[in-house]
């Protein structure tokens, strides 16, 4: 068996020049998840989860934009960072129903409040509009999980 394995690593302005860095100019979707444990329990529901109960909760946060010179629309370090500070930092090992503004811990609540906060972390941090937030997805059991979309964010209703 032969392995093929590199007797030099590419280098910038040797084997490769800056101008080729970017392949495309196309957009795509970027996307990263994260799981966060919490507990809640839900009003005006007859069934188990009126009780309190937890979750290990799994989020999936996924964003569009453009690559720029380099071929990177958003660093995946950046959507970790800001999907930390605005949502799993507030949320892991907390009682969702003290932490969250006023709402049924919901599924679908919470994805809505989830995709509002990264949103407007995007706008702080001027990456909005050449980065924008596509779609928020939440599991709460590894079959279940509810989603929103810019699309129905930006929906009249």
């Amino acid at each position: 068996m032969s392995y093929d394995i590199p007797r030099d690593v590419q280098m910038l302005g040797r084997d490769i020049q800056e101008n080729q860095l970017k392949y495309h100019n196309k957009f795509v979707l970027i996307s990263k998840e994260f799981t966060f444990d919490s507990a809640h329990h839900l009003h005006c529901y007859e069934g188990k989860c009126k009780n309190l109960h937890g979750h290990t909760y799994k989020l999936q946060v996924i964003m569009r934009g453009q690559v720029d010179s380099r071929g990177i629309a958003i660093d995946f370090g950046d959507i970790k960072r800001i999907a930390k500070e605005r949502v799993i930092d507030r949320l892991d090992h907390k009682y969702l129903n003290d932490v969250l503004p006023a709402m049924n811990t919901t599924a679908e609540n919470m994805v809505v409040w989830m995709y509002e906060e990264i949103h407007q972390a995007l706008v702080d941090e001027q990456l909005f509009p050449a980065i924008k937030l596509e779609e928020i997805r939440l599991w709460e059991t590894p079959t279940s999980y509810a989603a929103i979309t810019r699309a129905m964010m930006e929906e009249d209703l």
